[in-house]
């Protein structure tokens, strides 16, 4: 029983153990190798291109957070676009034309946001 277990995972095993190796030997380079200078600059929050403020009822630009959201949308649009090319010779024309539906409610979303102004920066 332990050596059918052996002979089937033996190699896995062993590529885990490398890896952990390498990955903890690599993060222990790191740490002793890297200089410690830190500054204000570099240990200051970071957060949308604006600086860290202290109370939540300020003003601040919207700008960030829409691109954000319409790189969220096209990036999932990217991700459905893969496996759809993939298996598009087995779906069929049904399949074609839903994708074509998707990615024309998309295009109609994107020109609602370039018209209304969300992609132009000032």
């Amino acid at each position: 029983m332990i050596y059918n277990f052996l002979s089937d995972y033996l190699s896995i095993i062993i590529f885990v153990f490398i890896a952990l190796f390498l990955s903890i030997g690599f993060i222990l380079a790191n740490y002793l190798a890297s200089p410690n200078n830190p500054d204000p600059e570099k240990l200051s929050a970071y957060e949308c291109g604006f600086e860290p403020f202290d109370d939540s009822r300020i003003e601040f630009d919207v700008r960030f957070y829409l691109v954000a959201i319409l790189f969220i949308i096209f990036d999932l649009e990217i991700a459905f676009l893969f496996p759809w090319a993939i298996s598009l010779g087995g779906i069929g024309s049904l399949g074609f034309w839903s994708m074509m539906f998707f990615l024309g409610v998309l295009t109609i979303g994107f020109i609602y946001e370039w018209k209304k102004g969300a992609l132009e920066w000032e």
